[in-house]
């Protein structure tokens, strides 16, 4: 599988480690190197910025999506290939998913962690059949990860659906995890009509 753009979720703040936004800006030149568009959230702030600035200054394309509330909070990023602004956040998760071939979680904060469980669900549930990966820099998910764990030794999550999630701490070997990615439905969730 290739990527044409790939949706990555990231805090808008840079955290304490800067391992973390040099991670993302590793990522960014990658994608760039690649081809593959960024779309994101459309801050210029944070770890947001460092991976938007990082795919824009190698060449590459990064497509923001913002909701009007936020717009001024995060910062919206003006230098963009594209910044598109949304009625609602629903809206804006809504676009990143149609216009992403898969998605990279990075450090963030609630938000982050809102839209990786979020569109991991969507995967489990057969609405979309999309890699989703996480990118954990300096063990940052390793808590979010042994806590999936615990939910599948408690029979709340199938070790399949736990599979769902395409984990490494480098940028390459992780896209290179998620274009062998081969995606699966089950049947227990939705109807193959309903997807």
């Amino acid at each position: 599988m290739n990527f044409d753009a790939l949706c990555v979720y990231c805090g808008s703040r840079p955290g304490t480690d800067p391992a973390f936004r040099e991670t993302g800006r590793r990522l960014g030149r990658l994608m760039a190197e690649r081809s593959i568009d960024l779309i994101y959230g459309g801050s210029a702030k944070g770890m947001m910025g460092s991976v938007a600035n990082a795919v824009l200054d190698a060449g590459g394309g990064a497509i923001g999506i913002l909701p009007e509330g936020l717009a001024s909070r995060e910062k919206a990023h003006t230098d963009l290939t594209e910044l598109k602004v949304v009625s609602s956040m629903h809206e804006r998760k809504a676009l990143m998913e149609r216009r992403s071939d898969g998605f990279i979680a990075l450090p963030g904060g609630l938000g982050t962690l809102e839209e990786l469980c979020e569109v991991t669900t969507w995967a489990q549930l057969g609405i979309h059949r999309k890699p989703v990966g996480i990118c954990n820099v300096a063990g940052y998910f390793d808590p979010f990860l042994a806590f999936l764990d615990h939910a599948v030794r408690c029979e709340f999550l199938t070790p399949q659906h736990r599979r769902l999630l395409i984990v490494d701490d480098d940028p390459r070997a992780l896209i290179d995890k998620m274009e062998s990615f081969e995606p699966f439905i089950d049947k227990i969730w939705l109807d193959e009509s309903q997807i």
